[in-house]
């Protein structure tokens, strides 16, 4: 069963960092384009990050270019987010998606595997 579990969220102070992390069972991640998305209460849920299965190619939205940055370790089959500077804006729940191969796409309905989500709290 291919399951994807995203860890590390939790509450910071604005301008603080975390590290969001999106692990793989049942499948390499090395095959698959992954992104993050996030939905904030009443949103619809917006692409954040993504990065192609080579990880040779990494695509971020405008309110995020320069804070976060996503990136592959393969020898633990995991894709990490590290934000930093982070914004109360930035609250929401996050969640990790994979596709199979090639580019990735901040388009959530080109995804076919998600996480259940980890949630983000910005606020002083």
């Amino acid at each position: 069963q291919l399951q994807l579990v995203e860890s590390g969220g939790g509450l910071v102070q604005p301008g603080g960092s975390l590290r969001l992390s999106c692990t793989a069972s049942g499948f390499t991640l090395d095959y698959y384009a992954i992104a993050w998305f996030r939905q904030a209460p009443g949103k619809e849920r917006e692409g954040v990050s993504c990065i192609s299965s080579s990880g040779g190619t990494t695509a971020y939205r405008n309110s995020v270019k320069g804070r976060f940055t996503i990136a592959r370790d393969s020898a633990k089959n995991t894709v990490l987010l590290q934000m930093n500077s982070l914004k109360p804006e930035d609250t929401a729940v996050y969640y990790c998606a994979a596709r199979r191969g090639g580019l990735g796409s901040l388009f959530r309905d080109e995804y076919d595997y998600w996480g259940q989500g980890t949630q983000i709290t910005v606020s002083s």
